[in-house]
């Protein structure tokens, strides 16, 4: 399973039983040079084959899948790409915000706020077009970023609906087809075939089996976006969750999905907005740039704190007001601050970033008018307050903890391996004993005035 976040490439090799044998992982960072910022996808290829040589038992492989971070596409030209696959947090693409916005479909069709930087894959074609008129013209296809590594690793061309459903304004999210504009701006040739994310394409591509050793018919996988990925084992056996449930995906970003939420609930001012699944259907969703956010307020860094650390803050009345991130979130028009006494300790820093999160997470959760239980999945996992403030805050929902630290790992799995039944083993979370901590929060609320639910 191959894994590219935002901040981390990640390689995992699964049994058939989906136990992790061995992982490979290295940073992952965008390039400012050239004409934009852009992804090394060369460099990435080749860390990618070398880890695949590097696998135990190389010749045992029988599938391959890629799970990607959204907002992310690959413009093929004849046989290589026609420009830099862009960085979605390139500034530059602003230049045509007020002519994108008349071209846009309304929010009731896409669902897909409009956000900053290139979060809306639509504004980054729409850019590029325009000022790339003629590296544009020579575009034959254009590859969400799990289908482009399949598309290397295979030499197959495809789409799938959970990266076009992911805030790009490309999709029409209740109907299920590509969006109005894509006809109008003359694209829809550019988009290949729908697969489904568990779909084979094929299998690989001789010198890859060559330079990897993995065995030519190696099975390559369609792919899936990140957060999506994160969701499947909650429906897998099921077409549907037997109860409203909430999906907290943490990664660099915080995705909370919830599931059996209406869409009317979703107010695009606030990044909220419905994700695809994998089988087609609308997920409301509320979001923040947690993981990155995070690393910001943990300046020290720590690994860790004390519930006293914790303790120490919410006495102090020391808060941490949004937002630390440059894209993104419930308040993408402040800038984040720290009232009151500043943390004296990489620990504090660490127990202030993790009571931010946790602040944000519930604030996502009441925008949701979230019910039922909340499953964390990803990075948060690691953080061993972050769960018990949650359900401090939400006493009314049970929270749990996945026991799958990666949350992409064990959806994409399913996908490639789909056995014949899956056990999405988790933990209950327990309160956490914070004397004043509900007095905190409500002075943190108070503190962002009006635009809180």
């Amino acid at each position: 399973m191959f894994d590219i976040g935002k901040t981390n490439l990640k390689l995992s090799l699964i049994d058939e039983d989906g136990t992790s044998l061995s992982e490979a992982r290295c940073a992952n960072h965008a390039v400012h040079a050239g004409i934009y910022p852009h992804f090394d996808v060369d460099t990435i290829w080749d860390w990618l084959l070398c880890k695949l040589k590097q696998l135990p038992e190389p010749h045992r492989v029988g599938s391959i899948i890629t799970t990607t971070h959204g907002a992310t596409v690959a413009l093929l030209g004849d046989g290589e790409l026609a420009l830099p696959v862009l960085d979605y947090e390139f500034t530059g693409i602003a230049e045509i915000d007020a002519v994108y916005a008349s071209l846009r479909d309304d929010f009731g069709c896409t669902f897909s706020p409009a956000l900053a930087g290139g979060l809306n894959v639509g504004k980054q074609l729409y850019w590029q077009s325009r000022r790339f008129p003629d590296a544009f013209a020579r575009t034959r296809a254009i590859l969400p970023y799990p289908q482009y590594w399949a598309w290397r690793l295979s030499g197959v061309a495809s789409g799938e609906i959970t990266s076009w459903g992911c805030h790009t304004d490309l999709w029409d999210v209740t109907r299920g087809r590509l969006a109005p504009m894509v006809n109008r701006l003359g694209w829809q040739s550019l988009f290949p075939p729908l697969r489904e994310a568990d779909a084979t394409l094929g299998t690989l591509l001789p010198h890859v089996a060559a330079r990897t050793g993995l065995p030519a018919n190696c099975r390559v996988v369609c792919g899936i976006h990140d957060s999506n990925a994160s969701l499947v084992k909650h429906f897998y056996g099921a077409p549907s969750p037997l109860a409203p449930m909430n999906v907290i995906s943490s990664g660099t970003w915080a995705l909370v999905a919830g599931l059996g939420a209406p869409l009317s609930v979703l107010d695009p001012r606030r990044d909220m907005l419905a994700n695809v699944d994998a089988w087609g259907r609308p997920i409301a969703c509320a979001r923040f740039m947690g993981g990155r956010e995070f690393s910001v307020l943990n300046a020290g860094p720590a690994g860790d704190c004390s519930w006293g650390d914790i303790a120490t803050l919410v006495a102090r009345r020391t808060l941490a007001l949004p937002s630390f991130a440059p894209l993104g979130g419930p308040w993408p028009e402040r800038r984040g601050e720290i009232r009151g006494p500043q943390p004296s300790s990489p620990h504090e820093s660490y127990a202030l970033a993790t009571l931010y999160t946790a602040l944000v997470t519930d604030d996502c959760l009441t925008r949701l008018k979230s019910s039922g239980q909340i499953v964390i999945e990803g990075a948060f996992t690691a953080n061993r307050h972050f769960a018990a403030l949650l359900a401090t805050l939400r006493p009314e929902q049970a929270v749990w903890v996945s026991e799958d630290r990666s949350g992409t790992t064990g959806g994409a799995y399913l996908l490639a391996s789909q056995p014949a039944t899956y056990d999405a083993a988790r933990s209950r979370a327990l309160p956490c004993s914070v004397l004043g901590l509900s007095d905190y929060a409500t002075q943190w609320h108070t503190a962002l005035g009006p635009g809180h639910p």
